[in-house]
């Protein structure tokens, strides 16, 4: 029972409670012990094995360090049990409609009887939801516009979160023996934002051994199906996992036929019947005899090299630009982590951050940074207490003070992410921000203005003589809302004139710039930056997500303004 789950039980119950009309405060207890969990770097369950009292705790109370003994002790929660007799669990599906929240929600629950997606559709294109207090005809508008965005997101789960799933299922099946490798293909190899399933290949001589050891895996809740060498389960959150058992003599094959895309996969058969030769999952054949001959299939190198092609990373075979590239010899060596030298966008205390600027400081020497900056709200983010002029340059003095005191050569640079005003023009006057290292421009507001509007808003930020770059520039959240409506042409022209970067905003929720626009922005030569937007610490680990989301994008160490020390850094953005 880890942390995840104990967080995530708790925030499903507060949800369900809401739906029976259940205490505002003890909903909040639970929200707020969900979050402050999912947070903690201990484990739950070891703190009460070791018999600590975990409303010691900042934020856990009673009633949660209650449940939390519960669900390591058996597994479940009784009052979880009991609701599930009186609401259907879909009714959660509701909560993935964008702005539609668990109090309106449970409206449509209780006075319509709505229980999942399609009776919500259904409610709507019949004009009953708009009849209800508190509901119009525009809200039953939106609700009708998300109930895809929330079909989507039970259909496809994060990356990230596929990639903590892969993780448990690697330990798990590293316990049986007769496992001799383990690779993961499909999507989630090739690093898509979101993940339709996940697809496991062992070698093995042994499939029926590896097959009852995947069944123990604790987070099945049932078997789809299972043959002599493939097995299809559904877990707990309705996720599928199929587990395929191949030889090794085809074990390259199969990764490189599962991993896909179907659309390189076609380019790569293509390539190989002209060359008079066949490849499926079982290996590369000559055909060009009487009889057909296999010729490789051990590794994936191996696969490639028998059709005279290079290796190609899994985040670029989409058959966009790579087997052009191969042909050249000019496929690009993609960006890594290790690469990364400072993050440029992060939040404090003074704003909606949870950690001081010390503390982010001090954990980004962790990971080897050389810089970080400083970039917290402008004032008109008034839910984050956003910075004013007079704050902002308060807390430049503390970094400035901060930084002389440093023993390093780290760097902690003075930067704001300063709002683009619905009406145009910026959120802080330019006199402040022409004394800062760093200034982000971000759209926060007005995100459902029309097209051109949006677009004048960020053009106009990028003509800021003072503006280093543009955060998150299509304003989406995976599975939760859609990008807003912006010529991102006219906005990736805007930059180059202006000899400004874009961000890719390595939160996994987010990874805005997408791989398209990535790759047409190295395509025009605008450089990118990879940053975290933490709000705490463990925020900086998103730095792995926004890498392979670059990686995506085919972008190269070069392609990265951050990849730089910031001394470089300052002559890109004319400091």
């Amino acid at each position: 029972m880890n942390n995840e789950k104990i967080a995530n039980t708790l925030l499903q119950l507060a949800d369900l409670l809401e739906f029976t009309g259940a205490n505002p405060f003890r909903l909040r207890a639970y929200r707020n012990g969900g979050r402050i969990i999912k947070d903690q770097p201990e484990s739950i369950a070891s703190l009460i094995e070791s018999g600590q009292d975990l409303t010691e705790l900042d934020g856990i109370g009673k009633s949660v360090s209650e449940k939390c003994h519960e669900l390591c002790e058996t597994g479940s929660l009784k009052q979880m049990e009991d609701l599930l007799q009186k609401v259907p669990k879909s009714v959660l599906d509701l909560l993935k409609i964008p702005k539609l929240g668990p109090k309106k929600a449970a409206v449509l629950f209780n006075e319509l009887g709505i229980e999942n997606l399609d009776q919500l559709k259904k409610a709507c294109e019949a004009g009953k939801v708009r009849e209800l207090s508190g509901f119009a005809e525009k809200t039953e508008a939106q609700i009708l516009a998300g109930i895809s965005i929330a079909a989507a997101a039970n259909e496809r789960i994060l990356w990230a979160v596929a990639d903590k799933l892969a993780l448990r299922l690697q330990r798990h099946m590293g316990q049986c023996k007769k496992v001799k490798q383990l690779e993961f293909a499909g999507s989630y190899r090739r690093g898509k934002e979101t993940v339709g399933d996940l697809d496991m290949l062992v070698d093995s001589e042994d499939s029926s051994a590896v097959m009852d050891h995947f069944a123990t895996f604790e987070e099945i809740t049932s078997v789809i199906v299972r043959g002599d060498t493939k097995m299809s389960v559904r877990l707990e959150n309705e996720f599928q996992v199929d587990l395929r058992v191949v030889p090794k003599d085809s074990f390259g094959a199969a990764l490189q036929y599962f991993t896909g895309s179907k659309e390189h996969n076609v380019a790569v058969r293509g390539r190989a019947k002209q060359m008079g030769m066949r490849v499926n999952e079982w290996g590369v054949y000559d055909t060009s005899g009487h009889e057909e001959k296999w010729i490789a299939g051990k590794t994936e190198s191996d696969v490639y090299k028998a059709l005279k092609l290079p290796y190609f990373e899994p985040e670029i075979r989409e058959a966009r630009r790579e087997l052009e590239w191969a042909e050249k010899d000019e496929l690009p060596q993609l960006i890594e982590v290790v690469d990364i030298a400072g993050d440029l966008h992060m939040h404090t205390t003074a704003t909606d951050g949870k950690n001081s600027i010390e503390e982010m400081a001090d954990a980004a020497r962790e990971r080897r940074l050389k810089y970080i900056c400083i970039t917290d709200h402008s004032k008109r983010v008034a839910m984050a207490n956003g910075l004013d002029e007079e704050r902002l340059l308060a807390q430049w003095k503390t970094i400035d003070k901060i930084n002389k005191a440093s023993e390093d050569d780290f760097v902690i640079l003075k930067g704001v992410e300063c709002d683009i005003l619905e009406a145009g023009g910026m959120d802080i006057e330019d006199k402040v921000l022409a004394k800062a290292d760093f200034v982000i421009a971000s759209v926060h507001y007005g995100q459902n203005q029309p097209r051109q509007q949006i677009t004048d808003r960020i053009i106009g930020a990028l003509e800021n003589p003072h503006v280093s770059m543009v955060a998150h520039p299509t304003g989406r959240l995976l599975n939760k809302r859609e990008p807003y409506d912006v010529d991102m042409e006219a906005v990736f022209q805007a930059a180059k004139a202006n000899k400004k970067l874009m961000e890719l905003n390595a939160n996994p929720i987010r990874l805005d710039l997408n791989d398209v626009y990535l790759l047409m922005a190295k395509t025009m030569g605008i450089p990118i930056v990879i940053n975290t937007d933490a709000h705490r610490i463990a925020g900086l680990n998103n730095m792995q997500y926004g890498v392979k989301q670059a990686r995506r994008g085919c972008l190269t160490a070069f392609d990265v303004a951050n990849t730089r020390d910031w001394k470089k850094m300052k002559k890109m953005i004319g400091k």
